[in-house]
Order: structure tokens, then C-alpha cells, then sequence
């Protein structure tokens, strides 16, 4: 997979939905990375904007990229990172109960890629309003435990499990 070609990086974050991919099933199409150290020993979460704690890089899928282009973007905006997808991890449902949904924030389907960090850069899009911290799979575990769709993403890589 041709990947890590992010030399058309922005310090600007897309924002909006306009161009926001969607299912027949009315679900937002959401790509996201598992980024993990070349050794797998290490997983790199951001702080979540919306609400407190650590998630995974992740964002809508937009209309004029491929899946890829769309993780590695995020990646880029939100953990200031140049990555290598690896492996295509498949989809993972969104399991949040429908009180969870709204308007903002319709129900997801994610396709989540596992990642080698090329480069963590030392400004970012987001980076005022993001930490970025490396974790080891059973610190990443506890900190993805109320985000069911970031676990299994997390579950399914070929990350190191100590």
C-alpha cells in the first residue's frame, strides 16, 4: 500500500461535512489508525476534543480521497504524525446505543488501519487543542475501555501485548 507520501500536509484541519462520505444505511464513514512504534511495543493516542480521555486518530472520510489518504490526514491533523499504513484492519461497527446518536454525531462505520510512525512532528494541525502520548497495549486497553469501536480496532493489530 503506497503510504507515508503525506509531502501535502497542511497546518489546516478539514473542517465540516460537506464532503463527509456516507452508506446506503445512513452511517458517516469514519477512517482511523492503530500507530503504533516499529517494534509494535507502543501505541501513540490524542486527547479527545469532545470529551475527556484518549482515542485513537480517526475522522469522517471525505469525498474527493481514498480510505488511506483519509487516515493518513488524520493521523497528520490530529497526532502530528507521518505514518506507513501496514495493514488494513477491516471494519468495526459502531456499538453505541441510539440515546448516544444524534444529528452531530450520526451513527459510524469505521475502517481502521494499523500504522507504522515514520515521524512525529513538532507542530500540528491540532496541536493546541491535542496531547499526544505513546502507550503500552494494557495502558491503551484501560484508556480505550468506554470506546468499545477504538478497543477492537486496537484488538485487532498486531500490537505487542504486555
Amino acid at each position: 500500500m503506497a503510504s507515508g507520501s503525506s509531502n501535502n500536509r497542511t497546518m489546516e484541519s478539514r473542517t465540516g461535512r460537506s464532503k463527509q462520505r456516507y452508506n446506503s444505511k445512513g452511517e458517516r464513514l469514519v477512517a482511523g489508525v492503530v500507530p503504533l512504534t516499529e517494534d509494535r511495543a507502543y501505541v501513540l493516542l490524542i486527547q479527545s476534543t469532545r470529551r475527556k480521555g484518549w482515542v485513537l486518530p480517526k475522522g469522517g472520510w471525505e469525498s474527493d480521497e481514498e480510505c488511506t489518504e483519509a487516515a493518513e490526514r488524520e493521523a497528520w491533523e490530529e497526532a502530528g504524525i507521518v505514518i506507513h499504513i501496514d495493514y488494513d484492519l477491516g471494519e468495526v461497527i459502531d456499538s453505541r446505543p441510539p440515546k448516544k446518536l444524534s444529528k452531530d454525531a450520526p451513527k459510524a462505520l469505521y475502517r481502521f488501519y494499523e500504522a507504522t510512525v515514520i515521524s512525529e512532528e513538532t507542530n500540528w494541525p491540532e496541536k493546541h487543542k491535542r496531547e499526544r502520548q505513546w502507550f503500552t497495549f494494557s495502558q491503551a486497553k484501560e484508556a480505550l475501555s468506554d470506546r468499545p469501536e477504538l478497543l477492537q480496532a486496537l484488538e485487532l493489530s498486531t500490537m505487542q501485548r504486555t
